[in-house]
């Protein structure tokens, strides 16, 4: 299925409390000779978000590739459910409005306009149909290693993320994921299916900025843990006033 969506209204951004920002003088590590090479322990070698929906009828199969993808922990795949196909007679259980604004930004980034289910946004980047394993691979394989490093400790109700790296400057983005989730769909397109979801994206927040040199960020652990997310990742974005280029990427311990 193919829409074009248009009114972007930019990316939502949540407030976060309690986060506490300190000074860290630390060494980049070096980043994988090839986007093809193993990845760093902790550090994705790529970025794949999944837009897709419960009222998609091509979606499924994406869905399917996904969960199987994430298997990979090299990879760091998140499924992020649009709700511009509720109309068709089915409301999506796990969409938010946020993730089609979302969606939205990254096509008025790319300049494309391009903005349909199942689609993959690969790096922040590079987008192509979900259920297409070899287009995906491809992108990987002729991307560039991120330039940022991320660690991340968690210590009581303390998040901490550690970063260095040499790049412009970004924002950085917290988003709670469900790992798996599996939903009986009763009406629209895919009536009597069980869709099952891989890395359930459950909020996306703007919780700090890099400026281009090492530093530290507290996070409580609460706001990585709303409702049924039970892990979490951590995004940075190259900062050009867009939602676009991922430049850093981070897995929660365990995730």
């Amino acid at each position: 299925m193919w829409s074009r969506v248009s009114g972007w209204s930019g990316a939502v951004i949540g407030a976060a409390m309690g986060i506490g920002l300190i000074a860290a003088s630390a060494s980049s590590t070096p980043a994988a000779a090839q986007s093809g090479a193993p990845a760093q322990a902790g550090k994705p070698r790529a970025v794949l978000e999944l837009f897709t929906s419960q009222g998609c009828s091509s979606c499924p199969a994406a869905d399917a590739l996904f969960v199987r993808m994430a298997r990979d922990p090299s990879l760091l795949v998140l499924t992020l459910p649009v709700d511009y196909w509720d109309y068709l007679g089915w409301k999506d259980t796990l969409a938010q409005p946020a993730f089609t604004q979302r969606q939205r930004a990254y096509a008025k980034t790319r300049g494309d306009g391009q903005i349909y289910t199942p689609q993959a946004i690969i790096g922040g980047a590079a987008h192509a149909v979900g259920s297409d394993l070899h287009a995906m691979d491809q992108v990987i394989a002729a991307g560039q290693p991120l330039p940022l490093d991320i660690a991340v400790s968690e210590s009581g109700d303390r998040i901490t993320l550690t970063i260095s790296g040499s790049a412009q400057t970004g924002a950085i983005w917290l988003a709670p994921v469900s790992r798996l989730r599996t939903v009986p769909i009763q009406r629209g397109e895919n009536r009597g299916r069980d869709g099952v979801y891989a890395n359930v994206v459950r909020g996306l927040m703007r919780v700090g900025d890099w400026r281009g040199e090492a530093m530290t960020l507290e996070l409580p652990r609460s706001l990585a843990r709303p409702g049924d997310a039970d892990t979490y990742a951590v995004l940075i974005h190259s900062e050009d006033g867009k939602i676009g280029r991922i430049i850093g990427a981070a897995k929660a311990p365990g995730f």
